[in-house]
């Protein structure tokens, strides 16, 4: 009886043994060199980036791609907006809406409508716990929905502060108190942007690129939340200050009330500074073009996002990931072989420092921390802006806090809203203000009529 028992389960260890072996060995026969598979990748990266991105697909196809049987093709290019509603009307199966792509380049809010509908691979089927360990425990975080991981990181952003430097320094030269060291805190920026208003003469100093996000990022800093229960906390006292900052300079001219890239108001000299995303650096020149059609060469100052007084160092954490389109064994391994080589540290760092990105493996990472110019030699880096960006972050990387907004809280739609009606109120009391109205009569109650349209 004994023997017949130990017998059954012999038989069964060997039989489960070789069933693993059969799934190991099927799986890395799903690749043939001589039967390539094509992988359609869908992506936003426009100028460097997209320089970037070709460089390191034209080189996975000539040695792995090769060596493996897959070829990768970027076979459709466009702002992201384009993109999400390419990928949102191909999933709804719209008349006339291309197929969807096997890679596509997503933000969380859309990889969850496509999750929702059972679009997406979990990244789990192709990468090992152990390989999931590599990566960036927070970065991995954001492209969760429940314990399934729908968009894997290929590159972080923050937010800093880019400035002039040959009109800061007219700037500083004439106005006494003014320097750098007061653009660290809130209180110091807004201080100089009602001297600078005074002293050019009307023009605005600073540009909030995302007010979304510097309100997400000042309640981290001071220890709230801004979003609970799918809600904006907007009777948490921190929204105040969150207020204070913004409303009274763009009412009295110091902060510029603008709906667009904070690229184009330095580019015209309308403002000296911005703050917006380090991804950014790839679009800002050294050259102003006044109104007047003359020219300026000037120097791009890099500063660490300022912190409100009393509050914690803190910045956003932010940028779009690849998730994978559900579609068969081959393909899914496949886009798996393409997404593990795109992300290990040479061909991460190589994609992400030079164009204002934060690299997402923890070596990686480790690496430009403690090294960040080591791979910004030679033909990486083409100028001195994105040097001085990656010293400036990898500071900040080391005594930062890096947040990102809930996935399940934040849409496209409560961002551009919330934005859209700070500056419209902003906007209507400045010209109030300007009409002749005192501003302390053109900002009484415009908080409380704010806040009364934002209720529910």
């Amino acid at each position: 009886m004994r023997n017949r028992v130990f017998q059954a389960i012999l038989t069964a260890l060997t039989l489960g043994c070789f069933l693993a072996v059969l799934s190991g060995c099927s799986r890395s026969n799903l690749l043939d060199p001589k039967n390539p598979v094509t992988l359609y990748l869908w992506h936003p990266y426009e100028q460097r980036m997209r320089a970037n991105i070709d460089e390191l697909i034209n080189e996975f196809n000539s040695t792995v791609g090769a060596a493996r049987g897959i070829i990768v093709r970027d076979s459709f290019v466009a702002e992201t907006e384009v993109i999400n509603n390419a990928l949102l009307s191909a999933a709804d199966g719209i008349p006339g809406a291309p197929a969807l792509p096997d890679i596509a380049v997503v933000y969380p809010n859309i990889a969850i409508t496509l999750a929702n509908k059972g679009l997406l691979m979990d990244f789990s089927a192709q990468f090992s716990e152990d390989e999931l360990s590599h990566y960036v425990p927070d970065f991995l975080e954001e492209g969760k929905i429940g314990s399934a991981l729908y968009v894997l990181p290929v590159a972080k952003s923050t937010e800093v502060m880019f400035v002039n430097a040959a009109i800061f320094n007219r700037f500083a030269a004439d106005v006494e108190g003014v320097s750098l060291s007061r653009l660290a805190t809130f209180d110091g920026l807004l201080w100089t942007a009602q001297k600078y208003y005074e002293w050019s003469g009307g023009k605005s100093f600073v540009y909030y690129t995302e007010l979304f996000n510097y309100t997400l990022t000042v309640f981290n800093q001071l220890g709230g939340n801004f979003l609970e229960n799918g809600e904006l906390n907007l009777s948490s006292p921190i929204f105040r200050r969150v207020w204070d900052g913004y409303f009274t300079q763009a009412v009295q001219g110091g902060l510029a009330i603008f709906d667009s890239y904070g690229s184009h108001l330095m580019a015209t000299g309308e403002t000296a500074a911005i703050l917006d995303t380090t991804a950014s650096v790839a679009f800002l020149s050294n050259t102003v073009i006044y109104a007047d059609n003359t020219e300026e060469e000037y120097e791009l100052i890099i500063l660490p996002y300022p912190v409100f007084e009393g509050g914690q160092k803190a910045s956003i954490q932010q940028g779009a990931g690849m998730c994978v389109i559900k579609s068969d064994a081959r393909k899914e391994y496949a886009a798996g072989v393409f997404l593990k080589w795109f992300t290990e540290p040479e061909q991460n760092l190589r994609f992400t420092v030079s164009i204002g990105y934060m690299p997402v493996t923890i070596d990686a990472f480790d690496e430009f921390i403690e090294n960040p110019r080591a791979y910004i030699n030679g033909d990486t880096v083409i100028d001195d802006n994105a040097r001085k960006l990656v010293d400036v972050v990898s500071d900040m990387q080391k005594s930062y806090r890096f947040h990102y907004p809930p996935v399940f809280d934040v849409t496209a739609e409560m961002r551009w809203s919330y934005a859209r009606q700070l500056r419209t109120a902003a906007q209507n009391a400045r010209n109030n203000y300007l009409g002749g109205i005192p501003y302390e009569a053109v900002s009484s109650g415009a908080m409380e009529q704010f806040l009364s349209a934002n209720s529910r």
